[in-house]
Parts: C-alpha cells; sequence; structure tokens
C-alpha cells in the first residue's frame, strides 16, 4: 500500500458509508452511503494494486458498526534474548501474533497464537501496551484500522508444531535482531516490551 494520506481517508469514508447503512432507512440515504462505499473501493484501488471490485466485495461483506480490529503481540524473553517467528510471506520475523478470534478474551487470543508460531505454551504475565498501529507504522498505512495489545509471556511448556504460515521460531539477542517483518513488528516495540521485562513495575503504555 502507498499513499497512507488516501488510505487513511479511504478507511474514514468507508467507515461512515457502513455505518450509514446500518441505520439507514431511507432509500435515498442508503444509496448516497452506497456511493461513498464505491468512493473508498476506488480510492483503496489507486492506493494499491488490489481492483476495485475486490474492495467492493471485501467492503461489502462488512456490516454493522465499523470499529478498529485487535491485533495481540507477545513477547517472550530468555537470558538476555526474545522469542521471534518468521513469516513464510515475507520470510522475516517478528513477534508472534495474529488477529484476536471472536469469543475469545486477548489473553487467550495470544496464548494461541503463540502456541501455533512458536511451539511453546505459555502463560502471559502483564499487558504491557496498547498502541494505534497508525501511530507507529508511519509509512505503512493498512486498509484496516488495527489496535496493537503487546502482553510479556512466559514459557510453561511445549506445544508442539509451527502454524502453516511460521516457516521457523528462535531466540535471537535483544541487540541483534534478525531482519523484521516491519508491518508486523518494529524493533522499538520489541525495545519497549524488553523494558518491561526488566521492570515489571513500569505501567502500561497506551495511545
Amino acid at each position: 500500500m502507498n499513499n497512507s494520506k488516501h488510505i487513511e481517508w479511504a478507511r474514514k469514508i468507508k467507515a461512515v458509508a457502513q455505518i450509514g447503512l446500518e441505520y439507514a432507512t431511507d432509500p435515498y440515504d442508503r444509496g448516497r452511503y452506497e456511493e461513498l462505499r464505491v468512493l473508498a473501493a476506488e480510492m483503496m484501488a489507486e492506493a494499491s494494486d488490489v481492483p476495485v471490485f475486490q474492495w467492493l466485495e471485501l467492503f461489502e461483506k462488512e456490516t454493522g458498526y465499523a470499529t478498529p480490529r485487535v491485533d495481540v503481540r507477545g513477547a517472550v524473553f530468555q537470558d538476555g534474548k526474545v522469542l521471534l517467528s518468521r513469516e513464510v510471506d515475507d520470510g522475516c520475523w517478528s513477534l508472534p501474533g495474529g488477529w484476536a478470534d471472536v469469543n475469545d478474551p486477548p489473553s487467550v487470543a495470544v496464548i494461541r497464537e503463540l502456541r501455533e508460531e512458536t511451539g511453546y505454551d505459555v502463560r502471559c504475565t502483564k499487558l504491557a501496551a496498547v498502541l494505534d498501529r497508525d501511530l507507529h507504522f508511519h509509512d505503512d498505512k493498512r486498509p484496516v484500522h488495527t489496535y496493537k495489545l503487546m502482553f510479556l509471556c512466559e514459557i510453561i511448556g511445549k506445544a508442539g508444531e509451527l502454524d502453516h504460515d511460521i516457516s521457523d521460531a528462535r531466540f535471537f539477542p535483544v541487540d541483534d535482531l534478525p531482519p523484521l517483518s516491519l508491518h508486523r513488528t518494529l524493533s522499538k516495540q520489541i525495545a519497549l516490551m524488553y523494558e518491561h521485562f526488566k521492570n515489571p513495575e513500569l505501567p502500561a503504555v497506551f495511545d
């Protein structure tokens, strides 16, 4: 995705259209909101290599009041090293995590993600940060507005095989990180989590 400002505008227009279609009863108003949804799809297509009809198909599936999605990430540290998982799609590394599933509390979601992406069973010890993705990934706006919930975790056992979209999981020195999957994890976020690991009394960071 490029032209992050256009993406931000398109997301807002799409959200207004989605909310309008949820509550509007007047057929003329609904027609206007449908036009806004098409406009948002055209703006997304202009800022990406995905055609308008695919954006529109995606937008039409989303109903109800539009809200940000939740991405959960878990940080495990041992002996000055951090546990990272390697993504199949770009070959780079990130703090393990992903989208929270419906009906899962956030801590359950991150425990599941770490099991799938590292092969370890963990328990959550602290919610260290709640971040608005847009405020930290300045040059990489995504079509979905996202909140990132970042937990400290500790290993309690070995779980099993890695999920299909993860090729490897291992510990790296926090001062010698591998190439990161920069639309998922930034080095400053790993540094932030390490500070919370070293100083558990630090208050949670939030945007």
